[in-house]
């Protein structure tokens, strides 16, 4: 009888081959007294120095093979094996206790992951499995163990796995590779996502059933909908077969459209672009067409850190992405920390509900320090491309105003000093908050544009925590009352001239879009792998027809009739 597992689709695709099975085998080191303490440092020393050799070397491959910006991964690794945090706590521990570095290697990593798995933020937890990778690596270079090369592998196979480290994701020979199978992991672990730059089906956190895996086993994975068959009865395999051909064939079908307009069938033309995180996200965004950067959420670059990145480093990522978008249009919202993330060394005081506390601009404009910096990296980076600086969570005009006069006040002083700053930055706020949809005719006159953020619309108009399973079916996108309040943030901005566009889940989302398209947005900016079956979708309708439907959907009773209208005429 065939089993059948289920995971999170990280990556999608569809793949059938043998199954390898990749064990990483726990080491606890035992714990022994050192005679000569200053020599067992060098030893762990010498160990750090051969850990940063391999990943220069796993750098390059990956450079080569998925392009800068995914190895810059490896960046990140580098910057592990010198953080004093880790590092230097390790030699304190073989010096003052005399212990072998084996052990007070294994002692510190472990404290330093359990802090990490131990966080709120899911960013910050997977960066343990970074933590994990490198001292592993350390650890093998100690006890003279050779690490895993996956880049020799030869024959087709799937590889199934408790995990699977960025650096074994960058090694896979893709010649034999046919996809992999974890135990553990989410769609935002850094396996998963190179694994979407690979192109390559991967299936993460399917629990400890994978166990039961046997080496050899033919599996089926279809990794779009996050289903493993192992041993399929001849029946199954072809009917995969078919699905197989079906989903290659879309796939081309798509393909098609990287390079086209978004144009609706009656001509309106709308502006797909992609939300971004990291630096590595931008060439994703350009290999599926983006028609610019909707959103670069720029919290990302302060997470997974000890410290705040400096006014320089700042200034290099934003102007490595204006660059890269070559004069296409780059929306960089500023600092958005607080509610479920954190910045640790920031050490913010605990607030018992933090979604409706100092977060985003709030915290902005009480740390200007930290604002300023931005603002500052942000302006110098501004001659480098098409920038529109966007500040979020913007509730009363007060905030926004004064946002605005702390820009003005380092434009002036950058320019003072003869640095040049963009003369057409556009500047725009997020609408997340009910009352500055309600209010936005007043916002429209003090603004460039809107960029409405629906996941904190919804759950804010809602009153439903949107994580929260058990409220979760309040969290609805096309119920009338949130339609209603998107129709009043586009008619605000209509009166003043003003353009709108959409940065939530909604974007992508191929039930709202054709009510969205009606309602007169003129951008939607989604995750990259979106950007294709929107375009093409919007390309079949007309969004004459669509504003007339639209505005029936408005005065519906609930979201539920409101999909079944968009069903029954699309």
């Amino acid at each position: 009888m065939t089993q059948q597992l289920k995971g999170i689709g990280a990556s999608p695709g569809l793949a059938i081959a043998k199954a390898i099975i990749l064990k990483s085998e726990a080491y606890f080191p035992a714990k022994s007294q050192v005679e000569q303490p200053e020599l067992e440092v060098q030893r762990f020393r010498n160990a750090v120095r051969e850990a940063r050799e391999e990943i220069g070397q796993i750098r390059a491959a990956a450079e080569e093979k998925l392009g800068a910006e995914k190895a810059e991964i490896f960046e990140g690794h580098l910057f592990i094996l010198e953080d004093p945090d880790l590092i230097d706590v390790i030699e304190d521990k073989i010096g003052s206790e005399a212990v072998n570095a084996e052990y007070a290697l294994h002692e510190v990593s472990q404290s330093f992951i359990e802090t990490l798995n131990q966080m709120e933020d899911e960013l910050l937890r997977e960066r343990a499995a970074d933590v994990r990778d490198v001292c592993g690596r350390v650890m093998n270079r100690l006890r003279g163990v050779e690490n895993v090369d996956l880049s020799q592998l030869t024959d087709e196979c799937i590889i199934i796995a408790e995990d699977l480290t960025p650096s074994d994701t960058a090694q896979l020979n893709l010649d034999a590779v046919r996809g992999f199978v974890t135990e553990i992991g989410s769609r935002t672990s850094h396996s998963a996502i190179m694994a979407r730059s690979l192109d390559i089906p991967a299936i993460v956190g399917v629990g400890p059933d994978i166990r039961s895996i046997q080496a050899g086993a033919t599996i089926v994975m279809d990794a779009s909908e996050g289903v493993i068959f192992v041993d399929p009865n001849p029946e199954e395999l072809a009917s995969f077969g078919e699905k197989k051909a079906k989903y290659d064939q879309r796939k081309a079908e798509l393909a098609q459209w990287v390079n086209r307009p978004t144009v609706s069938s009656d001509g309106h033309r709308i502006e797909l672009a992609a939300n971004i995180g990291k630096l590595e996200d931008v060439q994703k965004a350009l290999d599926y067409g983006a028609e610019g950067i909707g959103l670069f959420r720029t919290e990302f670059l302060y997470m997974g850190r000890s410290e705040l990145p400096s006014e320089e480093e700042q200034f290099n990522s934003y102007k490595y992405v204006l660059e890269k978008m070559a004069g296409k249009p780059v929306v960089i919202r500023t600092l958005d920390i607080g509610g479920d993330k954190e910045l640790p060394y920031m050490e913010l005081p605990k607030e018992i509900n933090p979604f409706l506390g100092q977060r985003a601009l709030r915290l902005c404009l009480e740390r200007q320090d930290v604002f300023r910096a931005q603002l500052r990296a942000l302006l110098r980076a501004s001659r480098y491309g098409n920038l529109k600086i966007m500040f979020p969570m913007i509730a009363v005009l007060d905030e926004l105003l004064e946002a605005k006069r702390i820009l003005e006040e380092e434009k002036q002083k950058l320019v003072a000093s003869g640095v040049e700053v963009s003369s057409s930055i556009e500047v725009g706020m997020m609408i997340e908050v009910p009352s500055a949809a309600i209010s936005a005719d007043i916002f429209a006159k003090e603004v460039d544009f809107f960029s409405i953020g629906t996941n904190d619309l919804i759950q804010y108009t809602m009153a439903a925590d949107r994580m929260n399973e058990t409220v979760s079916y309040l969290y609805q996108p096309c119920h009338p009352s949130i339609l209603r309040l998107i129709r009043n943030v586009i008619d605000a901005a209509r009166q003043e001239g003003k353009w709108v566009g959409i940065c939530g889940e909604m974007a992508g989302d191929l039930t709202a879009i054709p009510l969205l398209l009606g309602l007169g947005v003129h951008e939607l900016s989604m995750s990259a792998g979106s950007i294709l079956p929107a375009r093409e979708l919007i390309g079949k309708l007309s969004r004459t027809e669509w504003e007339t439907l639209s505005k029936q959907a408005l005065s519906m009773r609930g979201q539920t009739e409101v999909l079944s209208f968009v069903q029954e005429h699309q």
